[in-house]
C-alpha cells in the first residue's frame, strides 16, 4: 500500500538525500549546491537529453523537503530548475535548451524569476511590465520587486506583457534577460529576515533584446506562465515540510532530553500533544503536495492547479504551526542561536505570504473549486 504514496525508488532517494544534507550542515549554500548538482539532485526533474535524471516535479519536491529537514533547504531550487527549467524544457526552443538545461543540470548556472510589482503583486493581469517589438528585437521596460538571486543568477526569466495585434490586449510572454543587459539593473532589498538568497528590486529600461530571449509561443504566455506557477506552489509547499520537519525534529529531541522534576518534559501532554498535531498537519500537507506534484507531472495541468495551491496553503500553515510549537517547548532555549530555532519564526512566515498569499489561495479555492462568487 505504500507504493501507492511513494514508491520503492522514491523513499530510496529520500533516504539518499536525507543522508547527503545530514553530512553537510555547514556547508554554504553555493557549495552544497555544487555538491548537489554533482549528484544529481538539483536536476533530477530535467529531462535526461539534456543532463537531468528524467524525473519530475515528485522528485525535485522531495529532494527540496529532505535538505529542508535536514536544516539546508535551497530556495533557489524553487526557481531555477523547477520554474525556469520546467518553462524552458516544456517551451523553449531547442537552442534555449541546449543553452540553459544543462548548465542548471551541472549546477554552473541558475536563472532568477522575475514576476512580482510593486502595485501588481503577483496578478498576471495586472503587469505593467511591457515589451514591445523594434525590428527583430524586443525593448523591455518595467519594474519588479522580490526577486531572489539576482546576484547569482545569469540572466532573469521576466514576466512581461505584449500587446495582442488582433485585440490591443495585452498579454503575458517571458523574456531571458542576461544579468549584463544594458538598461537592466538591480538593487538589493533590505530585508530583516536573514537569508543566503537576498531579494531584489529590479529595473528595465528599453533593455534590447533578440528575437530568441523569447521562451515559447507569444500567444501562448498565459498558459506557459502557470506551467511554471505550478511547479513555484509545490516547490514552496515542500520547503515549508522540510523547514517544519526540521523544526519540530529539534523540539522532540529536546522534548525528550529535557528533565524537570526528574520527568523528561515530553511524558507531559501539554508538551507532547501539539508537537503530535503538527506532526500530524505537516504529513497531510505532505500528501496534498505529492498529490500535486503526481497530477503536475502526468500533465494534468488543471488539477495540478487546485492540487498545488492546496498544498502551498497547508504547508504554510503546517509549517508556522510547528516553528511556533518548537520553540515554545524549548522555552528561553529556542530563541538563542545556539538551537537555531529563532531565525525560522521569521522564515516560516514567508510560506504563508509567498509567491502567493493564503488570501488569494482561498479565493481561488471558493471561486474556481467551490464555484462561489468571484470576489475581485
Amino acid at each position: 500500500m505504500t507504493d501507492l504514496i511513494e514508491s520503492e525508488e522514491h523513499r530510496a532517494l529520500r533516504k539518499a538525500v536525507a543522508s547527503f544534507a545530514a553530512d553537510r550542515p555547514d556547508a554554504g549554500n553555493r557549495t552544497l549546491w555544487q555538491e548537489a548538482a554533482e549528484l544529481g539532485y538539483i536536476s533530477v526533474n530535467l529531462p535526461e537529453a539534456y543532463g537531468g535524471g528524467g524525473g519530475g516535479i515528485t522528485e525535485l519536491s522531495l529532494v527540496l523537503e529532505e535538505l529542508g529537514a535536514a536544516g539546508n533547504p535551497l530556495l533557489m531550487m524553487i526557481v531555477s530548475p523547477a520554474i525556469c527549467g520546467t518553462v524552458i524544457a516544456r517551451f523553449g526552443t531547442e537552442a534555449q535548451r541546449r543553452q540553459w538545461l544543462p548548465a542548471f543540470a551541472d549546477g554552473s548556472r541558475l536563472m532568477a524569476f522575475g514576476i512580482t510589482e510593486p502595485d501588481a503583486g503577483s496578478n498576471s493581469h495586472r503587469i505593467t511590465t511591457t515589451a514591445r517589438r523594434d525590428g527583430p528585437d524586443w525593448l523591455l521596460t518595467g519594474r519588479k520587486v522580490f526577486v531572489s538571486g539576482v546576484d547569482i543568477a545569469e540572466a532573469t526569466l521576466v514576466v512581461g506583457r505584449t500587446e495582442d495585434a488582433r485585440t490591443g490586449r495585452l498579454k503575458p510572454c517571458l523574456f531571458i534577460v542576461p544579468r549584463d543587459a544594458p538598461g537592466f539593473t538591480r538593487r538589493m532589498i533590505d530585508m530583516e529576515l536573514h537569508s543566503e538568497e537576498k531579494q531584489f528590486e529590479l529595473l528595465l529600461d528599453e533593455v534590447r533584446l533578440p528575437a530568441d530571449a523569447l521562451v515559447g509561443d507569444e500567444d501562448a504566455g498565459l498558459l506557459q506562465l502557470f506551467a511554471g506557477l505550478n511547479p513555484e506552489r509545490i516547490m514552496t509547499a515542500a520547503f515549508a515540510i522540510g523547514m517544519g520537519r526540521h523544526a519540530l525534529a529539534k523540539a522532540i529531541g529536546y522534548a525528550r532530553e529535557r528533565t524537570v522534576w526528574d520527568t523528561p518534559i515530553g511524558a507531559h501532554q501539554a508538551i507532547a500533544h501539539p508537537l503530535a498535531q503538527a506532526h500530524i498537519e505537516l504529513e497531510l500537507a505532505r500528501l496534498m503536495m505529492q498529490k500535486a506534484a503526481r497530477l503536475y507531472d502526468a500533465g494534468d495541468d488543471a488539477g495540478a492547479g487546485e492540487a498545488a495551491n492546496m498544498a502551498k496553503y497547508a504547508a504554510g500553515e503546517a509549517c508556522v504551526k510547528a516553528v511556533d510549537q518548537a520553540v515554545h517547548t524549548l522555552g528561553g532555549n529556542g530563541l538563542t542561536r545556539e538551537y537555531g530555532l529563532a531565525r525560522l519564526i521569521s522564515a516560516a512566515r514567508v510560506a504563508r505570504i509567498a509567491p502567493v498569499s493564503r488570501e488569494m489561495i482561498l479565493n481561488y479555492v471558493s471561486h474556481q473549486t467551490l464555484g462561489l462568487p468571484k470576489s475581485y
